[in-house]
């Protein structure tokens, strides 16, 4: 797909896919013109076929914008959706409308009783499981030789984490991986199978493509929340350890997760718990392997240094792009009124790299410190509810490969077409072959 590199603000358009698949240092010029220029900008977004026509929204782009509108969920609501840049047809939200696209007191209703299954006491039971299974990944690359470091390793951990955590069973573990490629890869036709056309009036999803794309994102939806009404009525007539159980049968003051609240949040919690890791996983790597210098340092001493490149790696990568807010009342910010019943777009990937914030914002640096982004959500109810799982997975990841492959790096990524999850579909990786362990005597 061509592209041209924008010569001022006015010329980038934020709603055109054309744009998400420029290179990622023009993306981040982009974005600094948008930062530069006095006032938002208004996106507004294409017309698709059976789809309510979208208003278009505002694009906040600074770090300050995004902080505040985070913290004022009253004034910028995730009602009806903080996801999607367009309304979806109504007959999808039983499948997507979950708790990231709630306020209170609904949100905090649900999040109150499934925030106990992300405690610091919950989180250190699961520490030896996925060190175990990164050891495991890791033999497996090695005797592959190499490969896709994406399906062979960073999506292979919070995956088999998440579902081992829910209690999805291991056959399934493929497909959950296949279903969640399609709900945030939405707009990659790889995914849909939906091709959108460009021409002179921009881009366009004509109806057969627009119907193959709905279908095929609500088939996914609807696998994922049978499998979670499966697991749901097994667990609530016998209870076991995992998550699952734990979140049907969870009473907080007299509170528990109806039939649809808990898979609307089972498929929240399956689609966040690996795509957002695996993606800091994979641009990690490739971030190491164009920044030697910072592979050096880290390497030098890991453990002092390893949480502050984990930070680096989420605030550099920014693996989630947005999220929408929708304006309750009339406010202004930064100078501009934003009016009832207008939409606001959250560029965590923009105020990630906003010069005010942050000193040298294109540079990769384990050591920046302080380091207050925004790639895990703004401050407010919404930030991440698995923010230190993935944290800690990072780590696990990362020590695990620079101990046996201190070499290992990334080559030229397949990246996803989207302007929603900043991701790789494939990388591919190569290493220099460890010795081997020397087997015990008999």
């Amino acid at each position: 797909m061509a592209t041209e590199t924008p010569r001022q603000a006015a010329d980038i358009d934020l709603s055109d896919l054309r744009f998400w698949v420029r290179p990622l240092k023009e993306r981040a010029e982009a974005f600094a013109m948008l930062r530069a220029r006095p006032g938002p900008t208004f996106n507004t977004l294409p017309k698709l076929p059976f789809l309510p026509q979208s208003p278009g929204s505002w694009a906040l782009t600074h770090h300050a914008e995004v902080t505040e509108a985070s913290r004022n969920p009253e004034v910028f609501s995730s009602e009806p959706s903080a996801t999607s840049p367009a309304d979806m047809p109504r007959w999808m939200d039983k499948y997507f409308n979950s708790m990231i696209d709630m306020d209170d007191p609904r949100h905090a209703k649900i999040r109150r009783i499934v925030s106990r299954a992300f405690s610091p006491k919950m989180l250190a039971k699961a520490e030896d499981d996925i060190a175990l299974r990164a050891t495991r990944i890791v033999d497996e690359l090695i005797e592959a030789g190499g490969g896709d470091f994406v399906s062979q390793a960073a999506a292979r951990l919070p995956v088999e984490v998440i579902c081992d955590m829910l209690g999805i069973p291991v056959e399934q573990h493929r497909r959950v991986v296949d279903w969640t490629n399609i709900i945030v890869g939405y707009s990659d036709p790889e995914y849909v199978g939906a091709t959108v056309e460009y021409g002179s009036g921009g881009p366009k999803l004509g109806r057969i493509a627009t119907i193959r794309m709905l279908t095929t994102i609500a088939s996914a939806g609807w696998r994922l929340h049978r499998l979670a009404f499966k697991l749901g009525r097994e667990r609530r007539k016998t209870p076991t350890n995992d998550l699952t159980s734990a979140l049907v049968n969870a009473n907080v003051d007299g509170e528990r997760l109806t039939p649809r609240e808990f898979a609307a949040f089972f498929l929240l919690l399956v689609v966040a718990g690996n795509e957002t890791t695996r993606n800091a996983i994979a641009h990690g790597l490739k971030l190491f392997t164009e920044h030697p210098d910072q592979r050096e340092l880290l390497l030098e001493d890991f453990d002092g240094r390893i949480a502050g490149a984990v930070e680096e790696i989420v605030r550099y990568s920014s693996p989630v792009i947005f999220m929408r807010r929708n304006v309750t009342r009339d406010y202004e910010m930064n100078g501009h009124t934003y009016r009832k019943g207008e939409r606001v777009t959250l560029f965590y990937w923009s105020a990630n790299r906003d010069e005010a914030v942050f000193t040298d914002p294109d540079r990769f640096d384990i050591l920046r410190s302080p380091n207050p982004h925004v790639g895990f959500g703004g401050p407010g109810p919404h930030f991440c509810l698995g923010a230190n799982l993935a944290r800690r997975e990072i780590t696990v990841m990362f020590r695990e490969l620079f101990t046996r492959l201190p070499d290992i790096t990334a080559g030229d990524p397949d990246r996803l077409m989207s302007g929603f999850i900043n991701g790789y579909k494939r990388l591919p990786c190569t290493f220099t072959p460890p010795t081997p362990r020397p087997r015990a005597s008999a």
